[in-house]
């Protein structure tokens, strides 16, 4: 499976940003689907996952209430709307698939690239 994130930007704090995963290749349908976060010199931080069905979702503390995971099969891609940023927001933020939900990036199989977001106070 290929992954592609994208919808990264330049915010200020209390905006909404919509990021989405593009996968291609394999059995993406089958796959849980998590984003993850990084700001250099930290660890990268999970942000929420989504089940191959998508009624099971999972968020991250510094998240949860302010972002929705959702995917779209149909179009292969996962959604991370993002509202109520915040600067501590800021970071590279990945998608990743694997066979497991979970906040351990250690489940994921698969990575893409990064996509950017800013969030200026």
């Amino acid at each position: 499976v290929q992954l592609q994130a994208s919808g990264g930007g330049l915010v200020q704090a209390g905006d909404s940003l919509r990021l989405s995963c593009a996968a291609s290749g394999g059995t993406y349908s089958t796959y849980y689907i998590g984003w993850f976060r990084q700001v250099p010199g930290k660890e990268r931080e999970f942000v929420a996952t989504i089940s191959p069905s998508g009624r099971n979702t999972y968020y991250g503390g510094s998240v949860r209430g302010r972002f929705t995971i959702s995917r779209d099969d149909a179009k292969n891609t996962v959604y991370l709307q993002m509202n109520s940023l915040k600067p501590e927001d800021t970071a590279v933020y990945y998608c990743a698939a694997g066979g497991i939900g979970s906040s351990n990036q250690g489940s994921y199989d698969y990575w893409g690239k990064g996509t950017q977001v800013t969030v200026s106070s």
